[in-house]
């Protein structure tokens, strides 16, 4: 196995993990699962720092691949979905994963003039992002069959449907009755004095 190709697969498994991370820690935010033990302003920025390093690796992936002389990656085939004459729907998979990510990624950017529910909602296909990932890494990626990176892709997709699931039953439960101030007893309201 050359120098290259460890470079390739090193830098998708890299992303892969990253972008895992990153919706794994998405969803604890969402969840409230961590409840009061972080603070929000350092999670949410951890969760960000997690799909730009996710972001940066797959960069590194796509360009060993460009430069790799046994399978012929030219620029069609690395951004065009579908392109690719190697395993062309595994590949097409990444190649979505990854413009999905860019978007993500530029959306934390631009929150305040898309407004918070476009954010969101551009938010919600980072599930799909994830599977299509995971589905490249596992078609089209040489070392699947070995069992530390099988654990790796189904390790992490079992978490995220935790707490996917998790996500969805707070979501369908009841909301919580906002907490009012309470009212003064009539006896004390009548012995208060005037003018109060």
């Amino acid at each position: 196995m050359s120098v290259e190709w460890m470079a390739i697969r090193g830098s998708g498994i890299i992303a892969f993990l990253l972008l895992a991370g990153s919706t794994i820690w998405g969803l604890l935010i969402s969840t409230k699962v961590l409840g009061r033990a972080v603070k929000a302003k350092g999670v949410t920025w951890f969760h960000e720092s997690l799909g730009i390093g996710s972001l940066v690796a797959t960069g590194i992936h796509m360009y060993f691949l460009f430069n790799h002389d046994y399978i012929d990656f030219g620029y069609r085939a690395i951004f065009v979905p579908g392109a690719a004459a190697w395993r062309p729907l595994a590949v097409a998979l990444g190649v979505v994963a990854f413009y999905m990510m860019l978007l993500i990624t530029v959306s934390f950017y631009v929150k305040r003039w898309i407004g918070q529910s476009a954010w969101r909602a551009i938010h919600m296909t980072s599930f799909g992002t994830f599977i299509g990932a995971g589905l490249h890494g596992v078609f089209s990626g040489t070392d699947t069959s070995h069992p530390v990176v099988l654990a790796m892709y189904f390790g992490s997709l079992s978490v995220v449907a935790l707490l996917l699931a998790i996500r969805i039953a707070q979501a369908a439960g009841p909301t919580p009755e906002p907490r009012r101030a309470p009212r003064a007893r009539a006896s004390e309201a009548a012995d208060a004095p005037v003018g109060t």
